[in-house]
Formats: C-alpha cells, structure tokens, sequence
C-alpha cells in the first residue's frame, strides 16, 4: 500500500469528511509559484509571471470529492463564458486518495467532467502548500497584477464568486467585452444536494478515520477477518458482511459475496470505489431496505440494482425520487478484490 502524504494527516483533521469546507477565509497575499506542479493537462506548463496581467480563477480539487464534484459545472461555465474576456481557470489537481495519484485516472476524470481549461497536476502537494490550502474543492481568485482578492472553500457563493471575476476582469479593462452572467443547469452526479433533507454524514470507512463501524467482530487492520451484519443499524452506522481486509484508508474484499450496510438519511449516496489492481472489473447488486432500487437507482447502477466497478472513482448507487425516508443500503459484491474507502450523500 502506499504511503499517504503526511499533509493528509493534517488534512484529515481538519477536514471533517471528504471535501468537506467550512466557507470562506480571509484574501490577501500574492499569487504563489506553481513550480510544484508535477505535471500539466490541457496546457504547456503555466507560471505566476506569465500569468500576469490576466484574472486567474484557481480551483483546487481532487476527483473523487462530490462536494467539488458539484462545484465543476460552475467552474467550467466560468471558463467558457470569460476565456475571451482575459479569465484563465487553472485547475490544481491535488489527490486525496493513493490511486488519484496516477495521471491517467486524472486524465479519464477530466475527460469524464469535459474540462477543457489548465489542470495542474499536484501530486506532490507543492501547489497546495504554496497557497497554504486545506480543502477541497477551494477557490482563490487572482487579478491581474497578481493579488488574492477572493477566496471561498467548498460549495457555494457561485453568484458572488462570478461577481468577483467580473469586477476584476473589469478592473483589468475588459468591462464592456463581459458576457451576460452564466446560467448553470447542473444535472446527474453534479446536480446540487438536496440540502433539505440531508441527514447523513460523510464518512471514510479505512480505519484511520471512520465513524459509526457496527459489526460485533473487532475490525481486524491489516488482515483478512470474517464479519457479520447486526440484525438492526442504527442511523449513521455501518458494516461489514463477508472476508474483509481493513486497511488505514479503506475496505478490501477478500471473497465474493461480501457486503457493506450503511444506515443513512439522503437523496443521494456515493461510493469511492477501486477495482483490484489488476484492474478486473467487479459486479455488484444494490438493495434499498432489502429491495432492488427501482427508480430510486442511481447513475450507475440499473433499477435491478446492478453495476460494475471498472475504474477508481466515486460511483452514484442512490438517487431517491419523491420523499427522503431513512433507510438501509446494502451493497452486495460478486467478485473478491474491490476496494471501498469513502461514503458521502447529497
């Protein structure tokens, strides 16, 4: 297993589930060196020098994170709507996870969100430190001499957030070449939480950091062990049915048929999940409350409930159509290898 960055274990105290962000902090500073960049997609390598006297929108974001997730369709429309008007929305591509650390994974999720703006790729964590960031997604806007002059973490300001490009994209001189103010109708894995009825918690299920773990076996780290499901979950809790290895970052089955339960309250629930290594595809059947799913299905399972895990990303299991009860979720796989690390709703 490889070893994870020793920011993250920063990271993972201050963050309190994956993406999660607590709003907006103070602007101020100049723009950092993107000299830590790693590598670079969609574009030649960038520098802070080169990049004055443009606005700079920087979006910090890893892949799998649903909060930044459904913060993508914003950013895209701002880079397509004020790419002629002097904006550059630079991408920085920071891995939370052991597998986004591979630039192909990286690539197919660009290609997956049709993003066509700069991603620096940041697996060494240089850009992050460089601007001090803590979280996912993060946004810093820049104007044209090269000064932060707007931050916001994690999901929302969307309007106040455009309004500031616009001004400084003003400033810059361009105010009379401003399109009209973007409209965003997000849909499927991007479309916004249903914030109304959002009950539950997100929650990494490795060992280094879960929450609400209910089989009645000791989570064994490091080797394979049996466990059983209780016969009641509580809400917010989860477990584990069939050979399972627990590791520091995640869940990995060791025999077809084993299951996860979770106990939740939500619209919408995701997976990150991570075939085998050897990149097997693994099947898998979705239960909601001991029946298949129906329309309740989410993007990338059919209403009987099946799907497969063929890449590493986060896969949407649950979509509920019409009223949000609690209700159990049991995911059930067929063939041994696959690896689970994070839960999250919407």
């Amino acid at each position: 297993m490889e070893t994870p960055h020793p920011l993250l274990a920063a990271i993972r105290e201050a963050v309190r589930g994956p993406g999660w962000a607590p709003g907006r902090r103070p602007t101020g500073g100049r723009m950092p060196s993107l000299d830590g960049a790693t590598a670079w997609l969609n574009s030649p390598p960038l520098t802070t020098e080169g990049l004055r006297g443009r606005v700079v929108a920087v979006d910090f974001w890893t892949y799998t994170c649903i909060n930044w997730l459904r913060t993508a369709p914003y950013v895209r429309a701002w880079a397509d709507a004020y790419r002629d008007a002097g904006l550059v929305v630079l991408g920085v591509h920071t891995p939370e996870f052991a597998f986004e650390h591979d630039v192909d994974n990286v690539r197919r999720a660009i290609g997956d969100r049709q993003i066509t703006h700069p991603v620096a790729v940041d697996d060494d964590y240089g850009i992050w430190t460089a601007f001090a960031n803590m979280y996912w997604p993060a946004l810093y806007v820049v104007d044209a001499q090269g000064d932060i002059r707007f931050t916001h973490f994690g999901e929302g300001a969307y309007e106040e957030s455009e309004q500031v490009i616009r001004h400084l994209l003003g400033e810059a001189g361009v105010g009379d070449r401003l399109p009209e103010p973007v409209t965003v109708d997000a849909s499927g894995i991007e479309a916004p939480a249903d914030w109304a009825d959002l009950g539950s918690a997100e929650n990494y299920l490795g060992a280094e950091r879960t929450d609400g773990f209910s089989s009645p076996e000791l989570a064994a780290i490091g080797a394979t062990r049996r466990y059983s499901t209780p016969s009641r979950l509580a809400p917010g809790s989860w477990a584990l049915d069939g050979a399972w290895t627990v590791q520091p970052d995640a869940v990995r089955l060791d025999e077809p048929g084993g299951r996860i339960a979770y106990r939740f309250t939500a619209r919408d629930l995701h997976l990150v999940l991570a075939p085998p290594s050897s990149g097997t595809p693994v099947r898998f059947g979705v239960r909601l409350d001991g029946a298949p799913p129906g329309p309740h299905s989410g993007d990338d399972v059919d209403d009987d409930g099946a799907g497969t895990v063929r890449e590493p990303r986060l896969y949407q299991l649950v979509r509920q159509r019409g009223p949000v009860p609690e209700r159990t979720f049991e995911i059930t796989f067929l063939d041994a290898g696959v690896q689970a690390y994070a839960v999250t709703f919407g």
